[in-house]
C-alpha cells in the first residue's frame, strides 16, 4: 500500500493532515504519533519544496492546502530561506515515551 489509512475516511484524513501541517509550520514542532508523523513528513517536505521555488503558482498551491494565510507567508519568507542550500530532510522525528492511554508511540516532529 502506498500510504497509511490511519483508521479514518479519506476526507477526515485529508483534514487531519492539513491541520497538522499548518500547526507544524506555525509552531515549528508538534507532538503526534509515529505513523501520523511518517505520513506527515512527505506532505510537509513537499510544502517546503514549493516554498523554495517561491513563484506565484507555488504560493497558490500552498494556500490551497494550508489552513492559514499567515502560515503560508511565514513558510515562504522565513522557513524556505533556511533551506536554500539543503536538498531534503527538512524534518526531524524524535521518539518520545509511549502514550499512557493506549501505549501508542509518540514522537516530536520538528523542523531541522
Amino acid at each position: 500500500m502506498a500510504y497509511r489509512k490511519l483508521g479514518r475516511t479519506s476526507s477526515h484524513r485529508r483534514a487531519m493532515f492539513r491541520n497538522a501541517v499548518t500547526s507544524l509550520f506555525d509552531k515549528e514542532k508538534i507532538q503526534t504519533t509515529e505513523p501520523r508523523a511518517k505520513e506527515l513528513r512527505s506532505i510537509a517536505e513537499k510544502m517546503i519544496t514549493l516554498a523554495k521555488k517561491g513563484d506565484l503558482q507555488s504560493r497558490r498551491m500552498a494556500l490551497a492546502y494550508l489552513m492559514d494565510e499567515d502560515v503560508v507567508t511565514k513558510l515562504f519568507n522565513t522557513i524556505a530561506s533556511r533551506y536554500t542550500d539543503r536538498q531534503g530532510g527538512y524534518l526531524r522525528i524524535v521518539k518520545l515515551e509511549k502514550r499512557r492511554g493506549d501505549a501508542a508511540q509518540m514522537v516530536l516532529m520538528e523542523l531541522v
